[in-house]
C-alpha cells in the first residue's frame, strides 16, 4: 500500500488505522530520515491500540513500553545503537516474539535480528510536492 500525508494529521491517521487492525505479535519496522513524521506515526499507531498516555520517541532508552491499551505496545529507537548485541542486554525476543505489538524506528540497523515477517512502513519527503507531502509505502515481508 502506498499513501499519501500532505500534513501530520494525515499520517497520524494511517498510524491510526494501522494500530486499530494490528494483532498480537505484530512487528511494524519503520524507516525514514529525521523529521519525516515517525514519532507522528506511532503516536497515531498507538492511538489506534487505544493507548491514551503521552507517546515520544525512547531516544535515549531504546524501548518505551506502554500497557494501557488492547495490546501492550513495545516501541523501539535504535538510532542510537552502537552494536545489535545491545538488543541482547534489552531482552529484545522477550518483545518481538512476545503477546504484544513491536514497532521499532531505523529497524535497518538491527536487520540481522528482525523477525522473518514483518510490515514494513517507509516515509519519505518530497519537497517539489510540498513541505508538508509524505509518501508512506507500507509493506509486509
Amino acid at each position: 500500500m502506498i499513501a499519501t500525508s500532505f500534513g501530520p494529521e494525515d499520517t497520524y491517521a494511517l498510524g491510526k488505522r494501522l494500530g486499530e487492525a494490528a494483532k498480537a505479535g505484530d512487528v511494524f519496522c519503520l524507516n525514514g530520515d529525521l523529521g519525516v513524521g515517525k514519532t507522528v506515526f506511532t503516536q497515531g499507531f498507538a492511538c489506534g491500540l487505544g493507548i491514551t498516555e503521552p507517546v515520544n520517541s525512547p531516544t535515549f532508552t531504546i524501548v518505551q513500553e506502554y500497557d494501557g491499551g488492547r495490546l501492550p505496545l513495545y516501541h523501539f529507537d535504535v538510532y542510537r545503537i552502537g552494536d545489535v548485541s545491545e538488543m541482547d542486554e534489552v531482552g529484545y525476543e522477550d518483545y518481538f516474539y512476545g503477546g504484544g505489538v513491536t514497532l521499532i524506528e531505523w529497524s535497518s540497523l538491527i536487520s540481522e535480528i528482525l523477525p522473518p515477517h514483518v510490515t514494513e512502513v517507509t516515509i519519505e519527503k518530497d519537497l517539489s510536492q510540498g513541505f508538508d507531502y509524505r509518501k508512506i509505502t507500507v509493506e509486509e515481508t
